[in-house]
């Protein structure tokens, strides 16, 4: 995608407090990288290589990836953990899988194995534990995959213990609110792509404007002829959110689909962990 479409590369710093955080894990980084769709159209090698280094120059102490590797084909994944191997992190690198990673046959087994090749540790409905029992990693399935079920996974962990959980899609942040998520790190929205100062995201509102659209203009623009359903939290398609008692972090993303981004940059996020 070329870097008109997609916006120049944008690396998000904030701090996130979690209560009863250990004194060993204060001031302990993270960086999120999200929704690559590396296929050879939706994410160039620049805004990958950009991005790779952005996320290696902040030093980070764990880096967490949510998913949407690739779009179709599952092929393009082994091209891209070539280039994921260069990713540096003190705890190591955690991933989880997006609706796009199973989306065909297989494609769950060769993305989740490209990825262990290079030293990757891919959660599907498990529990890590990259700095001991202090801070859980929580990795669910998809929200769209049948074995999404978040229930016997959390309740392994005691409610009086802060936890990390990665869930691709952010509308799962209304069905954990029955735990405690004391941060909740999702992508899949891409921020909406196209995003209206004060307005918000245009997505949401594209089944309003699509019959207003002339025919044969919806026909000639391949994004134009139907409807998507891509979310239904729109609310939540990017940043830093409440949820309840929970919190939950939403990034745009790397990869770009037609027509592109307008006011709603690629994004990697670097994020410093902070007692409340």
């Amino acid at each position: 995608m070329h870097w008109l479409l997609s916006g120049p590369l944008s690396v998000e710093k904030l701090t996130v407090k979690i209560a009863g955080l250990p004194a060993s894990l204060q001031g302990k980084k993270l960086v999120q990288m999200s929704d690559f769709h590396y296929d050879g159209l939706r994410l160039s090698e620049a805004m990958l290589e950009k991005a790779i280094a952005a996320s290696n120059q902040a030093k980070p102490d764990l880096v967490l990836l949510t998913g949407d590797y690739v779009t179709t084909s599952p092929e393009p994944i082994h091209t891209l953990a070539q280039r994921l191997k260069h990713l540096q992190s003190n705890a190591g690198i955690y991933a989880i899988l997006g609706n796009h990673d199973i989306r065909h046959k297989h494609a769950k087994t060769e993305v989740t194995a490209a990825l262990t090749n290079i030293g990757v540790r891919v959660l599907w409905n498990e529990i890590a534990y990259p700095w001991g029992k202090e801070l859980p990693l929580v990795g669910l399935a998809d929200r769209y995959s049948r074995e999404f079920n978040p229930e016997p996974v959390m309740n392994q962990l005691d409610s009086a213990t802060p936890r990390i959980v990665l869930s691709h899609n952010p509308d799962t942040a209304e069905i954990l609110q029955a735990w405690r998520v004391d941060l909740q790190l999702s992508g899949h929205t891409h921020g909406g792509q196209i995003a209206i100062p004060g307005l918000g995201p245009v997505l949401p509102y594209h089944k309003n404007i699509l019959p207003k659209i002339p025919l044969k203009v919806r026909r000639r623009l391949p994004f134009l002829r139907k409807n998507y359903f891509v979310l239904r939290h729109w609310e939540w398609a990017q940043g830093l959110h409440r949820i309840g008692k929970n919190q939950l972090y939403v990034n745009r993303g790397l990869g770009t689909y037609f027509p592109g981004r307008l006011f709603c940059p690629p994004e990697v996020t670097v994020i410093t962990l902070q007692s409340e």
